[in-house]
C-alpha cells in the first residue's frame, strides 16, 4: 500500500497523542521524538509491505500463462503468494 508522507506524519502525530492520553503511559523522550520514532517505524512496515506486495505480484507474473489481474485466480493466489512471503519473513 502506497501511502504519502503526509499521511505518515498524521498517523505519527496520532500514534504519540494517543499514547500520551493514556494515564499509564509516561515518555522518556519528548514527544517529537516519540513521533519521529513512530514515523520511521511506520515507514519501516510499509516498505517492507511493498516488498512483499512486490514478491507477491512476481509470482504471478511469473507463472506460465498469463493471469489477468483482478479475476479470481489472481486475487486467489495473490492472496496464497502475499502469505507464503510473510511466513517466509517470520512476520
Amino acid at each position: 500500500m502506497r501511502v504519502s508522507p503526509d499521511k505518515v506524519n498524521k498517523l505519527a502525530h496520532a500514534v504519540a497523542d494517543t499514547l500520551a492520553a493514556i494515564d499509564e503511559v509516561e515518555f522518556q523522550e519528548d514527544r517529537d521524538t516519540i513521533r519521529k520514532e513512530a514515523r520511521n517505524y511506520l515507514q519501516g512496515l510499509l516498505a517492507e509491505e511493498m516488498r512483499i506486495d512486490q514478491a507477491a505480484r512476481q509470482k504471478i507474473s511469473s507463472q506460465r500463462r498469463i493471469i489477468l489481474e483482478g479475476t479470481q485466480e489472481w486475487n486467489i493466489l495473490y492472496r496464497k503468494y502475499y502469505n507464503d512471503e510473510v511466513k517466509r519473513l517470520g512476520i
